[in-house]
């Protein structure tokens, strides 16, 4: 038989053979000679998975319990810091914690069998992150793993970060971030492991740019070193908390800062500690240790809404709305040159345990904060008179600017209470630029849109003075008795406006004759000063009782939540209004 007899022949042997699976499989019992099909791999696998529910649950069961042995984990404990599990069940409500990513992470596997194996090592991902409640409402949270390559990127932290950011803005969920680490940047390692040099480029940062400006709260923690890209995803929240106790946040560590600058032998803490950064306004708050940067995060959320297309939540109060306070009659002393304490007003005028303080150690002549009237969220700005006298420096000027942006991507309106001598003055003042922060702040005035009350306590001088007053019009504003405003204080200001006339006094009688005049325009001007006067010309439009003052701003407060709110939630959802944080 030829060649093409036996290529014939085998075509022949193999369409019969199909035709014979064909019938086969269509009619198996009426198949000649039927055999039974030979028992594929498939077969003996389990019909519920289990084997592969198995291995989840074992890589689940690795992550969830460390090696206490472990290089990391043990400088972890030393460190007095807690390991980013015992992060999560210390920050969320009891069982509430549902990760996502669960067993992303390096597995080396083992063959068991035809297409089977088993993970007999794993390193997890050195990033938790998930859903979960505080406080009963819903969050997405990410935390880092510094037991494991120091916080460093592995193969999954980038894409896990990047997915949590993406998720917050298409959930429309508040979402928290732990950091402790690079939290996604890489380390020299990288490019051993990857084989080559990557172009870096933060992919996520849009994201958060947009929640920010959505009103999507975004707050962070820094529970250890903050490095390069942690510090900068920190940085870029709308709240921040530093645990004094082991945070510190910088853009390189002391290692590369020798190198680079000289300075050697830095600790963290020297480098970009505390003391550092809460007093410069690169973090808002200090807290003494993990706990209570976990308990400040739940606090400042229950102050905001999950998104800025609703309202701020309103819960109930048991402080009476027309409660009276007498004792603010006489907060102010009348001999004008005394100070008093300006957070004892706060606290006085909203609602019981609601005054939350933020920045406290930093632009320490502002005073900003979040509070409740009558259930209502609130924000808060003042000037403490016992700093600087209460003139505005560069640094509170930007304290204030942050907090009104804040406030206005949260819907959240704004008391305000102004004693105000004016901008700080002097070469340190100038140095520091503070007009050029004062001007920016106008702007954020301007730029702004939430509604805002303005109760004139003391004081309202200059360009300061009318920033402050005129950020809204129509305004709504009250005064104390106690108010005195005009172009400049009369200390100095008669100085400036009679300049000629004491001078040539002083020349031709002596200093006491100088002294003597003097003294009879500051009692002339003082008299012209009488809060009254201006309202009798309808300069102010209203002097009342301190004591009212509440009662005035609970009114005002339920107005906003009730008729205005929805209205500006509308203009939101339409796109009219467009708030930007950053």
């Amino acid at each position: 038989m030829g060649d093409g007899d036996d290529a014939a022949a085998k075509a022949g042997n193999s369409a019969k053979a199909r035709l014979t699976q064909i019938g086969q499989h269509v009619a198996p019992s009426a198949a000649k000679g039927s055999q039974r099909r030979k028992k594929s791999v498939d077969d003996t696998l389990p019909a519920d998975y289990s084997d592969i529910l198995g291995q989840i649950a074992t890589l689940k069961a690795i992550a969830a319990n460390p090696d206490k042995t472990a290089r990391g984990y043990v400088r972890q404990k030393k460190a007095g810091k807690l390991w980013v599990r015992e992060r999560v069940d210390a920050l969320l409500d009891p069982g509430s914690f549902q990760e996502v990513g669960s067993v992303s992470g390096t597995v080396k596997w083992r063959k068991i069998g035809e297409a089977r194996e088993e993970p007999v090592e794993y390193v997890p991902s050195n990033n938790v992150q998930g859903f979960g409640k505080l406080r009963g409402r819903t969050i997405l949270f990410t935390a880092d793993d510094f037991s494991l390559r120091a916080g460093h990127a592995d193969g999954a932290l980038m894409a896990k970060t990047l997915y949590i950011e993406e998720l917050a803005v298409a959930l429309k969920l508040p979402i928290l971030k732990l950091v402790d680490g690079s939290s996604g940047g890489g380390s020299v390692t990288t490019i051993k492991t990857t084989g080559f040099s990557y172009l870096p480029a933060i992919r996520n940062f849009n994201i958060v740019i947009k929640q920010l400006n959505q009103g999507i709260p975004n707050l962070g923690a820094v529970l250890g070193p903050a490095i390069g890209l942690g510090a900068a995803r920190v940085v870029a929240c709308h709240f921040t908390v530093m645990a004094g106790d082991i945070g510190s946040l910088f853009n390189a560590g002391p290692n590369v800062v020798a190198n680079a600058t000289f300075e050697e032998g830095l600790s963290f803490t020297e480098l970009g500690g505390p003391t550092m950064h809460c007093t410069n306004g690169t973090i808002d708050n200090l807290a003494a240790n993990e706990e209570q940067c976990f308990e400040q995060l739940r606090t400042v959320l229950s102050y905001l809404p999950n998104h800025g297309l609703e309202a701020p939540p309103v819960i109930s109060c048991e402080d009476p709305i027309d409660r009276a306070c007498p004792d603010l009659r006489s907060i102010i002393p009348r001999r004008r040159e005394r100070m008093y304490d300006a957070r004892k007003i706060i606290t006085t005028l909203v609602d019981q345990g609601s005054w939350f303080e933020i920045g406290a150690l930093w632009g320490r002549t502002a005073i900003v904060g979040l509070a409740r009237i009558g259930g209502m969220s609130v924000g808060i700005v003042s000037l403490d008179c016992e700093v600087n006298a209460g003139a505005i420096d560069a640094a509170g000027s930007q304290k204030v600017n942050k907090h009104l942006k804040f406030l206005d991507v949260f819907n959240i309106p704004l008391v305000q209470f102004i004693d105000v001598p004016g901008f700080a003055i002097g070469t340190v003042a100038e140095r520091t630029a503070t007009m050029r922060h004062g001007v920016a702040l106008a702007a954020t005035y301007a730029a702004t849109t939430m509604p805002v009350f303005s109760v004139l306590t003391r004081r309202a001088y200059g360009v300061a003075g009318q920033i402050m007053i005129a950020c809204r019009e129509p305004r709504t504003l009250v005064a104390w008795p106690s108010g005195e405003w005009g172009s400049l204080p009369l200390a100095g200001g008669i100085d400036v406006g009679h300049s000629f006339e004491l001078k040539e006094l002083e020349k031709n009688e002596g200093i006491e004759a100088r002294k003597a005049r003097y003294n009879e325009l500051d009692e002339e001007y003082r008299r012209l000063m009488n809060p009254v006067r201006t309202a009798n010309h309808f300069g102010v439009e209203e002097i009342i009782d301190p004591a009212d003052t509440r009662h005035l701003l609970t009114t005002w407060v339920k107005h906003v939540y009730t008729v205005l709110m929805p209205v500006r939630i509308a203009e939101r959802v339409a796109g009219k209004l467009q708030p930007v944080f950053y």
